[in-house]
């Protein structure tokens, strides 16, 4: 062999040892993790040199949790889906325990009225952040097991909203309502996806409808988020002031924004600017076209993650099809809420931005989902490779 042919083969066996799964979809991640802790330093650093001495409080700990979701993200990926199949329902029973602990008083964790954690040394565990990843794996795999049931007796749609509803309501008790829509919004697509007939389906988002609507009214503070939300300049000092000053922040940026670290509303003026309104600091740093990069960055994730789940149904994988499906649903549903909260597109809720805002337990999760989602997409490109020779099957891009 010549020496000139020699590195050309030495790359190409680098490549074919290279794991077989959504590179462009991996970066994407990586690069919203990266954006994320940027972004968190630049919004926290004020606060958290006047709350807890150091400008670098938050920035460490987001660091820390970022270093935990990895982790988890590369565990969740070297799980097979086998695994993830067989313990779905265990998952799913464990974090419904787990979300009634919280509600036991001296054990659950109580932050700004709400009770959501639950303390272990160090590090607050927030069950209703893994339920999302355990809702979608457990509905997953149920419709695997009662295909026939879901799609055409109604007992099969019934049976996991009685769980998904005895989840919400432990999460609505805490309380946290935009996990608890986010959850059944996601929950509600699969079983649609999955072949559950219309009518049952429309009588479902009815009497969800009508309940989301009840709590809303039946409870205060949710209608005067709801109030502020339709004028929240009405009242920019109090009911409107969180809305207000977002869309002051938004204001401010116009087209390519004030700069990296340059932004004033999260210096005390816009609250949880790290957390639930971080998109309203990069609209402010960033202006409209980080905005629209922001948005269109999820839009890719959760395409590819459809995308994945196409392929899996193709080849017959329904459990992969189904998770890929929930995933996508999940992660982009929660992004169009919190940005939508962002723009004054609809009424305050405490939900994280997926991948960047500040939260432990929410980076964990949603790198877990990630390396799920990623094994999926090595499975199902495995297979494909395997059945297209025998098949005649090409190889599908998506």
């Amino acid at each position: 062999m010549s020496a000139a042919a020699r590195p050309v083969r030495n790359l190409r066996r680098r490549r074919e040892r290279l794991p077989a799964f959504d590179h462009a979809l991996l970066i994407c991640v990586l690069a919203l993790l990266g954006f994320g802790l940027v972004m968190v330093a630049s919004a926290s650093m004020s606060i958290a040199e006047s709350c807890c001495g150091t400008p670098f409080y938050f920035v460490i700990r987001h660091s820390i949790a970022l270093l935990l979701g990895l982790i988890g993200g590369v565990v969740a990926y070297r799980l097979s889906l086998s695994w993830w199949e067989r313990n779905g329902i265990w998952m799913f029973l464990g974090g419904m325990a787990l979300l009634a602990l919280v509600l036991v008083p001296g054990i659950g964790h109580s932050v700004n009225g709400a009770t959501r954690w639950i303390p272990l040394g160090p590090f607050n565990l927030q069950p209703s952040e893994f339920m999302k990843l355990f809702a979608v794996v457990y509905v997953a795999g149920y419709l695997v097991r009662h295909a026939d049931a879901v799609a055409n007796r109604l007992s099969g749609f019934i049976r996991p909203m009685v769980l998904v509803g005895a989840v919400g309501a432990l999460t609505l008790m805490q309380p946290d309502f935009g996990t608890t829509a986010v959850m059944l919004v996601t929950v509600m697509g699969m079983l649609f996806l999955g072949g559950v007939s219309v009518l049952p389906f429309v009588l479902l988002i009815a009497v969800v409808g009508v309940a989301l609507v009840a709590l809303v009214l039946f409870s205060p503070y949710r209608m005067q988020r709801v109030t502020s939300f339709l004028d929240p300049f009405d009242d920019p000092f109090n009911s409107g002031y969180q809305l207000s000053q977002a869309l002051i922040a938004f204001g401010r940026g116009e087209w390519l924004g004030v700069g990296l670290g340059n932004g004033i509303q999260k210096q005390f003026f816009l609250p949880e600017a790290h957390t639930d309104f971080l998109a309203s600091v990069i609209g402010e740093e960033f202006g409209l076209l980080g905005t629209l990069l922001l948005v269109a960055a999820f839009v890719f994730v959760t395409w590819r993650a459809f995308a994945i789940g196409a392929r899996a149904q193709a080849l017959g994988k329904a459990f992969a099809a189904h998770a890929a499906q929930g995933i996508g649903l999940w992660v982009g549903m929660q992004a169009f809420v919190n940005i939508g909260v962002n723009v004054g597109l609809l009424p305050t809720k405490g939900l994280t931005l997926p991948f960047l805002s500040y939260g432990s337990n929410s980076l964990i999760v949603a790198c877990m989902a990630m390396g799920l989602l990623l094994r999926i997409d090595a499975t199902v490109r495995q297979a494909q490779s395997e059945a297209g020779p025998r098949r005649g099957l090409k190889w599908v891009r998506a």
